[in-house]
């Protein structure tokens, strides 16, 4: 099934580093290997995104520097399109410290970047099936429910209450105060609420039922967490607009969850 899909979200460059130990204080950590893509929230969800449409539009900014003007072409090639405003300075970096269970500690450098509601035209959005939203402001929220399909994430929880929108599904987790979400939070309840739960899966409901989603199993070995939740989303979105029910979307999102567990990064070499 095709479906024109986009995600609202920030890119950095991450350089991913295996390493032989979890971080601690005063630890000396050894690499075993390194990997440079542009990752972040959007960009590993737009790449995911890609995979199951076979292509995606990213709604981004980018730093005027050689590292942000180099991510249209690196993501070209794998299916994603970006648009949105040039800033007049160095794109975000990271370092991503990869343990030998996969868990990943994040160290960002300078601020995100992500487009505004003023720096990108409304009909960007005009006949998409689905949008995946994890960065930007409340008018280009309000541009990108335009979409048949609106997914965010409970990270920009902010955002989505200043826009007033009525999301079709808000994704939210049990453990991670970043991302929580209670009843109350907005004043729209969104249509389907969606808690992960890690290993043990997660909770969803509407406002006529409920249920459970159990953990899909990893396609192969588990090498790293990072972009899993994102790639959960994104292919929460993806299944809503294919009208999948609540359990089967999110069964096919724990899929794309799961996926990502077993590539390092956003898998964009």
């Amino acid at each position: 099934m095709t479906h024109r899909v986009a995600v609202v979200g920030h890119v950095e460059w991450v350089r991913f580093l295996q390493v032989d130990g979890a971080p601690s204080p005063g630890a000396i950590l050894r690499s075993a290997g390194e990997r440079l893509e542009p990752a972040g929230g959007g960009g590993a969800a737009a790449a995911d995104l890609a995979r199951l449409a076979g292509g995606c539009l990213l709604v981004t900014a980018l730093g005027s520097d050689p590292l942000g003007q180099r991510i249209p072409a690196h993501l070209a090639r794998h299916g994603v399109r970006v648009v949105g405003p040039t800033r007049a300075e160095a794109h975000r970096q990271a370092v991503t410290l990869l343990d030998p269970d996969g868990e990943r500690t994040i160290v960002v450098v300078g601020p995100a970047q992500w487009a505004t509601g003023a720096e990108v035209d409304p009909a960007t959005f005009d006949d998409l099936d689905a949008v995946y939203f994890c960065k930007g402001d409340a008018p280009l929220l309000r541009a990108a429910r335009r979409a048949r399909v609106l997914v965010a994430t409970a990270r920009v929880l902010d955002v989505v209450r200043a826009s007033g929108v009525r999301l079709d599904a808000l994704v939210h987790s049990a453990s991670d105060p970043s991302e929580r979400y209670r009843d109350g939070d907005l004043l729209v309840p969104p249509a389907l609420v969606a808690t992960t739960d890690g290993a043990r899966g997660g909770a969803w409901r509407t406002a006529s039922a409920a249920g459970r989603w159990d953990p899909a199993p990893l396609p192969g070995p588990r090498l790293d967490a990072y972009g899993a939740g994102d790639s959960f989303a994104a292919g929460l979105a993806w299944a809503l607009a294919s009208a999948l029910a609540p359990p089967e979307a999110l069964a096919l999102a724990a899929t794309r969850g799961a996926a990502a567990l077993c590539r390092v990064g956003a898998g964009t070499p």
